[in-house]
């Protein structure tokens, strides 16, 4: 492969995982919405998903098993496997063009945790993305005052998950420098998945089956989108540059969401709202590209 195609293998990945992840944001809350489908079960069915880009991951490649690998895997995958628990309570009570800007976010956390525990020096645009970030959740803040508790709980699970995948991040790039390949990384986090599906169950009190078979065909449809996203990720930050393809696909994926989600359900945000969604993106972008660039050559090979 030349170098001038190598530079740009990465665009077609990055724009399959912008379009799954922004139709999945859109729709995931179908199977709630029309067959009152337990939230917890939906966790259970996109675990399951999961092993279907893992799979594909790690085929013709040797799974880390060790010490290293295994508990910097575990810790990614718990912090995201339970924001993913808390994002389909989540969406269940609240709208997903203001929660998706809100756990775009999480760069802010990974930028503060580099800060702090690795000494990282910021610059002048991380400052910056994080204001912009604090100025954003106070305007949803506002928003959501007169909601009820619906209002606030929705915004204080939209910032948990945040939080929970601002910490995944932050050991993601601490598994690289450990020197753990992508789809070890990839492995470990659907394991995890998994390890957390009784835990779902716990919460509704066994198997719910008496829901009708369409529940669960769309559930498992929506949340592919979903799983096989999270792969396109894995594929197009090992084709591309990180200050490349984490600013593109952290601000278009809620982007694309959040317009979905307006045509679909014809829903408006408010003016305190619709000044949180941009202000949450540009805070996001800015964090993102600021923390990734650097001098990070291409990858010499990519995922196949």
């Amino acid at each position: 492969m030349t170098a001038s195609l190598r530079a740009t293998s990465w665009i077609p990945y990055a724009g399959l995982l912008v379009v799954f992840w922004g139709v999945w944001g859109a729709i995931s809350n179908l199977p709630t919405k029309l067959y009152a489908y337990p939230d917890p079960m939906v966790y259970v069915i996109w675990a399951l998903t999961m092993l279907v880009p893992a799979y594909f991951s790690l085929r013709g490649k040797k799974f880390d098993r060790g010490r290293t690998a295994a508990g910097y895997g575990l810790a990614i995958g718990l912090t995201g496997a339970g924001g993913q628990l808390l994002l389909f309570k989540a969406l269940t009570i609240g709208p997903a063009y203001v929660i998706f800007p809100i756990v775009a976010l999480s760069p802010a956390v990974t930028v503060l945790l580099a800060f702090v525990a690795l000494r990282e020096r910021l610059g002048g645009w991380s400052w910056a993305g994080v204001v912009l970030a604090l100025v954003a959740v106070v305007l949803f803040s506002v928003s959501t005052g007169d909601g009820g508790d619906s209002g606030w709980l929705y915004l204080v699970l939209a910032v948990g998950i945040c939080v929970a995948w601002g910490v995944q991040a932050f050991f993601m790039r601490k598994a690289a420098l450990a020197g753990v390949d992508d789809a070890s990384t990839f492995g470990w986090m659907t394991i995890s998945g998994l390890l957390l599906i009784p835990v779902a169950v716990l919460m509704m009190g066994g198997l719910p089956l008496g829901f009708p078979w369409q529940a669960p065909a769309l559930t498992a449809g929506t949340q592919l989108l979903n799983a096989v996203g999270a792969l396109f990720l894995v594929m197009a930050m090992s084709r591309g540059k990180a200050s490349i393809v984490a600013p593109v696909t952290n601000a278009l994926a809620p982007v694309l969401t959040i317009v979905l989600s307006l045509l679909f359900f014809g829903a408006a945000p408010t003016g305190f709202q619709l000044a949180g969604i941009v202000l949450a993106l540009v805070g996001s972008t800015l964090m993102v590209y600021r923390a990734e660039k650097g001098s990070e050559p291409l990858p010499s090979t990519a995922v196949s």
